[in-house]
């Protein structure tokens, strides 16, 4: 469950986002270590995952990668760095951190939560979109509370915030839940699909987009309360104030634009590739609210104290 956000709050986030707007010559000027490889190399490296839709995907056999979260990088980069090509690198929930961290990988447009442990290794731009981590199951399951899951087998993709949250749920209710782990989330998804996990634990979001694509959309349901609300943003390297700054600045103009709400229903409400199958997830009133007055909070400023 999200915390109300307090006026000083969005004033401060506000604050900062106005100066990250109104000095865009001065941060074009400051030293930036990505900036710096992105003009020496000519290329910039977006870190993207290949089975996280709608957020982003791999589409045909090309891998041709699309997504919320891989356009909206696009539209970022195409506006810093106009000149540089776009080169994408597949990347996991596991090797997302150490990638960005060292420089390999210059932009994350993956579905990673900000959290404060994360920001210890890279840094987060603002958010774009706020999930709650809920389960899937098969349609003729009984399972429709959270607060079943004791004694289950439950699937989670390695590296996700899902995995300690079904930890905290397991201490919670006293009772041991058997969660098996996927090395994405198809591979947890078929975990659920070939009867080997009751469950599967994941952001609503990712868990519409890969049902939506699945064998039989008609065959699985998203159930229960929410385990954790969770801001997601792109990320890059700690040690580089001014390419964040250039990235918020981007994002934040997009946002009153009103061009991140039309990006937001083009992958959220419209059919999408590649079975043209809408998600029916319209924009809600949390993530309008951040679209108004954009912050780069991490997942512990969303959870009741």
């Amino acid at each position: 469950m999200a915390r109300p956000y307090t006026p000083l709050a969005w004033i401060t986030a506000a604050a900062a986002i106005a100066c990250a707007l109104a000095l865009p010559a001065a941060h074009a000027q400051a030293p930036s270590p990505t900036l710096d490889k992105i003009k020496s190399s000519g290329k910039v490296v977006l870190g993207v995952r290949e089975a996280s839709p709608p957020m982003a995907y791999a589409l045909g056999a090309n891998d041709k990668f699309v997504g919320y979260h891989v356009e909206l990088c696009e539209r970022v980069l195409k506006e810093i760095v106009p000149a540089a090509k776009l080169e994408y690198m597949a990347i996991t929930a596991q090797s997302t951190m150490p990638l960005v961290s060292n420089g390999t990988v210059d932009i994350g447009c993956g579905p990673t939560t900000n959290n404060l442990a994360r920001q210890q290794q890279v840094a987060f731009a603002v958010t774009t979109y706020v999930s709650e981590v809920r389960m899937a199951v098969r349609k003729d399951a009984d399972l429709k509370s959270i607060s079943q899951l004791g004694g289950r087998t439950v699937a989670a993709s390695t590296g996700t915030t899902a995995v300690q949250l079904l930890r905290k749920q397991e201490r919670a209710v006293g009772t041991p839940i058997k969660t098996v782990l996927g090395k994405d989330h198809h591979e947890s998804f078929m975990l659920l699909e070939s009867g080997r996990a009751e469950a599967f634990v994941l952001d609503d979001n990712l868990l519409a987009g890969i049902i939506a694509n699945s064998k039989d959309p008609e065959g699985y349901r998203i159930v229960g309360e929410p385990l954790g609300a969770e801001p997601i943003a792109l990320l890059f390297r700690k040690d580089d104030p001014a390419f964040k700054a250039a990235v918020d600045g981007v994002i934040t103009r997009l946002m009153q634009s009103g061009e991140m709400e039309k990006l937001y229903a083009k992958w959220f409400v419209s059919p999408i590739p590649p079975k043209n199958v809408s998600l029916n997830l319209p924009l809600g009133g949390t993530l309008r609210q951040l679209f108004a007055q954009p912050n780069d909070k991490p997942l512990e400023f969303y959870q009741q104290p």
